[in-house]
């Protein structure tokens, strides 16, 4: 079992919201993450034939974008302990144009099954803060990037703007556990949990400096939407 900050089985949470997560992401970000991940591609680099690791793939959307991104010989691994999220990705990487570039695999990100040095690129999405302890994901991250390769996280974040910040812990704290129990068959303690891991989750510039202390250089973050994400580059 593994076990959110919180003390939520979070493996089990995921497998329940599998079927509406697709769904509910669209509703719950007012389709706002599908325009974030591609800003950060863009800014990405993707070199020849690259190795790269799609972490807490989820549903695999961003394994799908970053082989649409990268070269024909480029490969991709989508990792997720979530064995229900990853039928719900499989379906969708065996009837997109990639299904040869993309392997899903099931582990832990913070006990990777990968030598040292196996990835040009790593990638996170909206995952990190559902790690039971982020700093040794971060540590696996590190250690199975190539030299020079590219770390990207992409996360919800909080707004810094006294004005903005009370709309969106309004948003946060009871329009989006409403939208689970109205959109997703009931499951409002499901989307209170994944609110309080957004609320709770340390800021923009403590994972920068998290980022550094690890070892990781030339640190860079964007943000999105005033604050309600962020993205961090950094590089092995």
């Amino acid at each position: 079992m593994t076990l959110s900050p919180k003390n939520t089985d979070v493996k089990s949470l995921f497998n329940t919201i599998a079927p509406e997560y697709d769904k509910m992401n669209n509703i719950i970000s007012l389709g706002s993450h599908k325009k974030w991940r591609q800003k950060v591609m863009d800014k990405m680099i993707f070199p020849e034939k690259a190795q790269i690791i799609d972490l807490a793939t989820g549903t695999a959307d961003w394994a799908i974008a970053l082989a649409e991104n990268s070269d024909s010989d480029s490969e991709i691994i989508g990792l997720d302990f979530s064995e229900s999220m990853l039928a719900v990705g499989q379906t969708k990487v065996d009837i997109s144009d990639y299904s040869e570039k993309i392997t899903l695999e099931q582990g832990d990100v913070m006990d990777l099954e990968f030598p040292d040095n196996s990835f040009d690129i790593v990638t996170i999405g909206f995952g990190l803060r559902n790690l039971p302890d982020p700093k040794q994901g971060i540590k696996e991250m590190y250690r199975i990037l190539k030299p020079g390769g590219q770390l990207v996280i992409l996360e919800t974040s909080q707004p810094d703007s006294p004005l903005v910040k009370p709309f969106w812990q309004l948003y946060f704290g009871h329009v989006m556990p409403l939208f689970g129990r109205v959109f997703a068959k009931g499951k409002y303690q499901e989307y209170k949990y994944l609110d309080e891991t957004t609320e709770h989750f340390m800021d923009y510039m403590t994972l920068g400096r998290l980022l550094l202390k690890s070892g990781f250089k030339k640190v860079r973050i964007s943000r999105f939407n005033l604050g309600a994400a962020a993205a961090h580059y950094a590089t092995k």
